[in-house]
């Protein structure tokens, strides 16, 4: 499917007249993927998407495929966990982890950060993408300890 994205702008200058310019662009395909997990028909949310170059990966966490927790109360087996997934979701969107050009990190204690850098290391430590890392309240579940989002710019 492709997507048409339409750009309007008016504006009203000195001489009191209104011009209006318009321009539109063809997005190539856009590929949704899904874990197969049964809230994201439910919520209405895919695991990744593909648009182009660009794929976005959502929020993930350390969850297999079965709803178990990997991890438990150990936040560097969870970052492990979760990179790991990002890089299967990255490489079945047509990318590779040099790809990535952001990670979001959220934690529910600032001081996991650490150890979520050193796992974060092995991943993209000479890619060394843009990266924020935030401490939040709550996950969506208290098990849970770390969530990462990432986005990839591929050259194909």
């Amino acid at each position: 499917m492709k997507y048409k994205v339409v750009l309007e702008i008016s504006c009203n200058l000195s001489d009191g007249m209104i011009y209006n310019m318009s321009t539109s662009k063809v997005m190539s395909n856009r590929i949704n993927i899904s874990s197969g997990a049964p809230w994201e028909p439910i919520a209405g949310y895919s695991r990744a998407v593909r648009v182009g170059q660009f794929i976005e990966v959502a929020g993930t966490v350390a969850v297999d495929n079965k709803g178990n927790l990997v991890g438990e109360g150990d936040v560097s087996a969870q970052t492990q966990y979760v990179l790991e997934k990002i890089q299967e979701v990255i490489e079945q969107a047509g990318g590779m982890m040099s790809d990535v050009v952001r990670t979001r990190i959220f934690v529910t204690d600032r001081e996991f950060m650490i150890e979520v850098a050193k796992v974060h290391e092995k991943f993209f430590g000479e890619i060394r993408p843009v990266s924020t890392g935030l401490e939040v309240s709550a996950l969506i579940d208290d098990s849970f300890l770390v969530e990462i989002e990432a986005s990839a710019i591929t050259s194909n």
